[in-house]
């Protein structure tokens, strides 16, 4: 499985967010510069996080980005569907319509269950998750 760039950077303008909640909004220049975007990319890229809910915009002097949620709140599912929809690795396994051979497949049980250990991952995991192995890694 391969994450598009969209996805990648996202959780991380997420994570850095995540890192600055309750200090007031991250303004876009600074994000961008800090994930090494350009304004106008970063700004793509937190529009479909916006419409979504999991960031809000603040407008004017000292505007930015902060979380729509607390990070505890926020699970990298949520970012994964923004941008990748379904973890399912091939369409059948959510359409079964799709493939004429879905009755008589053998790797199709497989594919449900590796969508499901996907989800189950994105689904357990938190932004707080990700800053608190961040913290205990010495990496921040």
């Amino acid at each position: 499985m391969k994450l598009s760039t969209r996805t990648r950077y996202g959780a991380r303008a997420m994570a850095e967010l995540a890192d600055a909640y309750g200090e007031g909004p991250v303004p876009v220049r600074e994000l961008a510069a800090n994930q090494d975007l350009s304004e106008k990319y970063l700004e793509q890229i937190m529009a479909p996080l916006k419409a979504s809910g999991l960031v809000k915009s603040v407008r004017g002097p000292g505007g930015g980005y902060v979380l729509g949620q607390p990070p505890s709140s926020i699970h990298l599912s949520d970012i994964y569907r923004v941008f990748e929809g379904s973890a399912a690795p091939v369409d059948c396994v959510d359409d079964p319509e799709s493939c004429p051979l879905y009755d008589n497949c053998p790797t199709r049980p497989f594919w449900g269950e590796l969508k499901e250990a996907i989800e189950d991952t994105l689904g357990r995991t938190t932004l707080q998750d990700l800053l608190d192995r961040w913290e205990k890694h010495g990496d921040h």
